[in-house]
């Protein structure tokens, strides 16, 4: 019996309204009326307690004592949370590789301003966050490196193992080009800044069983991690997400911690435990987006095209591993982003400092390769004298020869040329350019204040997770015998409208008004051994996983009508909310209470695998990404020299999801991602002072973007007609994390505003975030040295 759904004739007949369509978010009337229920919202039974973090204020020291006394005797303190809780066969680690190298507590030395030490477990919140302040910890300072270059030159080790990716011959390729340019680019950090900050709550139950209510973009692995602090199987941890307000990779692996300390409160003192901290612990607590410094040196020829490209990128990972090894292996897969290097040599080093541990972040170490391959087209196109438009062109994956990525993955789907065409034609980019140039040279004739610069830049993003084994996914459907349906997969919703899309996928199976299908909360009791909701995979693995459940049933629905009925398969149609079978049409509902009476199972676990992937990582070659998405933005800004402040004029962009699920959902992605980006590049800036303390710990002091940042006109489309040459839920691409990188179209325009002072004769390189005391030193050092020169 034939179990696809074109067996039934649905297919064939066309989508009919439940995907490719803009439905709305299951969740937005909630958010905007405040009715979404988050984890702080969950009602606390009768004696719960609440954890608090108390942190290190040293960067790097031993740990010579830790008095508590004090802590004790204050109001509502019921105990306190060290190292010491953690017994055997339970293990004081929470690493996300399982390195071994990130305890919950630490018991001899601090590795990082900020570092949990202990938890006050108290009757309220207030009276727990006070009583940490109360601790005395002796401390015997040791030596600290925080800049990543300093780590290096001191010998600090890496964290995570390199990987060197290699095509062709370096060293004949240099040897060969007419020209090379060194340089090194520096970019920076950035943090989360979730709406809705980490937080846990336990809740234990009978024998061993733990309930932990979490924001997480990763309930297995919290699940795992707990299990493990306390020494339990996973099957006694249940880890349950109803939704998350923001995680961009911030609570893929750093929640681990929150859950483990509620959970060791809640097994200590029998009660529940919530723990949530302060905005400015939280910032200080967790990891961020990896800091770079990049050294690049790239050969051409006359034509500006890429002859060797060789680059060493040393990241600033923190006191352990985490997810610095996948994440460097990342920014080395991108370093190419949409073109074609015929002689390669990458390095990564991810190197350990006395910094918090840093973490995925939306594209996973993308975006820092990108930058680097983009500062490599704009010094060659500097050194030339040509667009940076025409370099880029110059150099684009092409057909037989040119389309080989340093990592020995062919790309076999190369849509650029026409995106790109598409999208210089509608941003009418060439008469912009030269009306731009018009007026920086009449600027620098009259000693205007305003620059202004344009970019067009490209983005090729890999969908995949590069670990292959997490291109995994679990679903479960039960059809109640009312007709209706009850829907869950392994997928976290953080705000971006998974839910919806696979709850559209479903419907379309089925034929059936989405409002039928009840959408309920993550959670490992039901859906086991889940990946993170991350890598832009949530649609592709659990959309086909909720596909292969729904289509196990329909398999089993077909099966009984055709023997209830004496029909054939291909006499058997579903319709919107309704069957025929043969002559006879029967509604949906009424078509479940007959499978129900006669005793066909109406649950079904669905499963998928992404296909074709693989990935040799001591070798340096493989096939780490199923498919490519693609984008393209110009971005144009208008810079005043004198203060180095700026505004972005306007901004246009085409981007590929494929046949989008759903187009109101994915236009969403695109400019929230774009805007995100955009606050990276230019006005996120990290910074420790000289002791190690992160400064910029709170909104008050970290500036993300505002609605007065955004472009002032933003025009975002979807390539309508692109569709995904491989078989993904409904031929869709991925859209979370590939748009974020069109954000450098801001920085290349900035670039050339910057540039606009010199005439175009030297490259800026901007280091990021290109904020605005930044451009005010670039052009100041231009100005400085065409002085000199002159």
């Amino acid at each position: 019996m034939k179990q696809d759904v074109k067996s039934a004739k649905t297919v064939a007949q066309g989508i009919r309204g439940a995907v490719h369509q803009d439905h709305k978010h299951d969740s937005a009337h909630k958010h905007v009326t405040g009715a979404a229920d988050y984890t702080d919202d969950t009602l606390e039974p009768v004696g719960t307690l609440h954890a608090y973090l108390g942190l290190s204020d040293k960067v790097h020291a031993r740990i010579v004592a830790m008095d508590f006394t004090p802590c004790l005797a204050m109001d509502g303190v019921v105990g306190v949370l060290t190292a010491e809780d953690i017994v055997a066969p339970g293990h004081n680690d929470v690493s996300a590789n399982h390195l071994n190298d990130e305890p919950v507590f630490p018991t001899g030395k601090v590795q990082f301003l900020g570092q949990p030490l202990f938890a006050v477990v108290a009757r309220t919140r207030a009276e727990a966050r006070k009583a940490t302040a109360a601790a005395r910890i002796t401390y015997e300072t040791l030596p600290a490196k925080i800049d990543v270059l300093a780590a290096k030159e001191a010998g600090y080790p890496n964290v995570a193992k390199p990987l060197k990716l290699e095509r062709g011959d370096v060293k004949a390729g240099f040897a060969s080009a007419a020209h090379r340019i060194k340089g090194q680019i520096r970019i920076g950090g950035q943090d989360h800044m979730y709406l809705e900050g980490q937080i846990a709550f336990a809740i234990p139950g009978e024998d061993e069983d733990m309930l932990i209510r979490t924001s997480t973009q990763h309930p297995s692995e919290a699940q795992h991690m707990v299990a493990q602090v306390l020494g339990i199987p996973s099957h006694s941890v249940t880890v349950e997400v109803r939704r998350l307000g923001g995680g961009f990779g911030g609570k893929e692996s750093q929640m681990s911690i929150f859950c483990a300390v509620a959970a060791l409160g809640a097994r200590k003192f029998g009660r529940p435990v919530k723990i949530r901290p302060d905005r400015d612990d939280d910032m200080t607590a967790t990891g961020k987006r990896h800091d770079f410094v990049v050294d690049y040196e790239v050969g051409f020829d006359e034509d500006g095209v890429i002859v060797a490209v060789e680059g060493d990128f040393m990241a600033r990972c923190g006191f352990a591993a985490d997810l610095s090894g996948p994440v460097t292996d990342r920014a080395l897969f991108h370093a190419d982003n949409a073109y074609f290097y015929p002689h390669v040599l990458l390095r990564s080093h991810p190197l350990k400092t006395n910094t918090v541990s840093n973490t995925a972040f939306r594209g996973f170490g993308g975006p820092q390769g990108v930058v680097v391959a983009e500062r490599i087209i704009e010094e060659i196109a500097f050194a030339l004298g040509k667009d940076p438009l025409a370099v880029r062109k110059a150099n684009f994956y092409g057909g037989a020869g040119r389309d080989v990525t340093p990592y020995h993955q062919q790309v076999e789907d190369n849509i650029l040329p026409r995106l790109i065409g598409e999208m210089e034609a509608r941003a009418d980019y060439q008469a912009r350019r030269v009306a731009i140039l018009a007026f920086n040279e009449e600027a620098n004739r009259s000693g205007g204040i305003h620059r202004k610069g344009l970019a067009l830049t490209p983005v090729k993003f890999g969908i995949s997770f590069t670990a292959t084994h997490f291109n995994q996914a679990g679903s479960l459907i039960h059809i109640y015998s009312d007709g209706s349906i009850q829907l869950n997969h392994g997928g976290t919703e953080m705000g971006q409208g998974l839910y919806t899309k696979v709850a559209q996928v479903v419907a379309d199976a089925f034929q059936v008004d989405i409002e039928r299908i009840k959408i309920t909360r993550t959670a490992t009791d039901k859906v086991p051994n889940t990946s993170a909701t991350a890598a832009s995979s949530g649609s592709d693995l659990n959309g086909m996983a909720a596909l292969d459940a729904a289509n196990q049933l329909k398999g089993r629905l077909v099966a009984f009508m055709c023997e209830k009925w004496g029909e054939a398969e291909e006499a058997i149609t579903f319709l919107p909310n309704r069957v025929m079978i043969g002559d006879v049409s029967l509604s949906f509902d009424e078509l479940i209470k007959q499978a129900y009476l006669a005793r066909v199972h109406l649950s079904a676990a669905g499963f998928y695998k992404t296909p074709k992937i693989h990935w040799d990582r001591d070798k340096g070659e493989g096939r780490p990404f199923f498919y490519y998405a693609y984008g393209a933005a110009v971005s144009e800004v208008t810079v005043n020299r004198l203060t180095g402040d700026y505004v972005i004029d306007r901004t246009d962009i085409i981007h590929d999801v494929g046949k989008s699920l759903n187009p109101v959902l994915d236009r969403g992605q695109v400019e929230g991602a774009f805007v995100q980006g955009m606050g990276w590049l230019t006005t996120e800036e990290l910074w420790w002072d000289g002791d190690g303390r992160l400064r910029t710990h709170a909104p008050s002091t970290y500036k993300i973007p505002l609605a007065s940042d955004i472009p002032r006109i933003f025009n975002v489309e979807l390539a309508e007609w692109s569709e995904n040459a491989e078989r993904t839920i409904k031929r869709s691409k991925a859209v979370g994390e590939p748009p974020f990188m069109l954000a450098i179209s801001v920085l290349e325009a900035l670039s050339m505003a910057v540039a606009s002072v010199a005439d175009y004769t030297v490259c800026p390189r901007l280091d990021t975030p290109a904020t605005p005391e930044r451009v005010l030193m670039a052009i100041e050092a231009l100005q400085a040295k065409g002085r000199s020169d002159g």
